[in-house]
């Protein structure tokens, strides 16, 4: 598996097909891996890029918290090691949330944003209302200095957590069926627990922010943006797009019906669909 190194970090790649390069960015509890189911079919006209990003399953795991603005900055690096100097971009939760900073800070080197569930300021204080509690507890236990230990003291004890977010967010409950071990495996390997916990220390001060209804006033992202947005996310519910247009001035937002949080992955070829076609849309082929 080919690597880069980008601002003193070994990431990890790969690139299957030729055309225009769409670079997918995974979220929470996977890596590149999660895009497999899309990268052949969008591989026939596009050339996909998927990676590890700094602290995730193969890639460097650097000590430290790490948030969406260090993210935006290694993908920026990867795009220029790669020799892109434009790129389709699309991103699912985590993913979605080093994408807003990277298409502030480097417009011109995005010709396109798709989304598929994601945290965006105009979520707000919603996201702290008492019912739902129960929904965002693991973003505040992750940050803990004790976290990793406790998720990877046994095999047991990881799979029972990574397992409880891939059946607990989905409604296609078998979306994830055969697979948990793989993820398992992934997780306990050395420093990959703590690694992708460190996300959440860096996202923290941000999402205090937004949770306290003080998030700052930006102005809206011009990139051509597409959100597929789950019809049945337990995390962030389809209502809570009611806002992007606030964030976003060039946007085709949808509902994505009949899957939960892990859209990509409940119904890949549909989700490989979707990605395609706006792509061809704004004429980034």
């Amino acid at each position: 598996m080919p690597k880069v190194t980008v601002n003193g970090l070994k990431l990890y790649y790969e690139i299957e097909g030729d055309g225009a390069p769409v670079v997918l960015i995974p979220g929470f509890a996977a890596g590149r891996w999660i895009w497999f189911k899309q990268t052949a079919e969008l591989s026939r006209n596009f050339r996909v890029i998927i990676f590890d990003p700094r602290g995730v399953s193969a890639s460097d795991k650097p000590e430290g918290p790490h948030g969406p603005e260090q993210h935006a900055t290694d993908m920026l690096a990867l795009m220029d090691a790669l020799g892109l100097k434009q790129a389709g971009i699309v991103g699912h939760d985590v993913g979605g949330g080093l994408m807003q900073p990277l298409a502030r800070n480097a417009p011109d080197r995005i010709t396109g944003l798709f989304f598929f569930d994601f945290l965006y300021p105009g979520i707000g204080p919603r996201m702290a209302e008492p019912d739902r509690l129960n929904n965002i507890w693991y973003q505040s236990f992750n940050q803990l200095e004790i976290a990793p230990a406790v998720i990877g003291a046994t095999r047991e004890s990881c799979r029972a957590y990574i397992g409880y977010f891939l059946k607990h967010w989905s409604h296609r409950k078998d979306a994830f069926d055969g697979a948990i071990e793989a993820f398992t495996d992934n997780f306990l390997k050395p420093g990959n627990l703590a690694g992708g916990f460190a996300y959440y220390r860096g996202a923290h001060a941000g999402r205090i922010r937004m949770l306290k209804g003080g998030a700052p006033e930006l102005s809206p992202i011009a990139v051509p943006t597409c959100v597929r947005w789950a019809e049945h996310d337990p995390l962030f519910p389809y209502a809570w797009t009611d806002r992007l247009a606030e964030s976003f001035a060039n946007l085709d937002l949808a509902m994505f019906p009949d899957v939960g949080h892990f859209a990509h992955r409940e119904d890949p070829d549909r989700a490989a669909s979707e990605i395609a076609a706006f792509f061809e849309r704004i004429g980034w082929r």
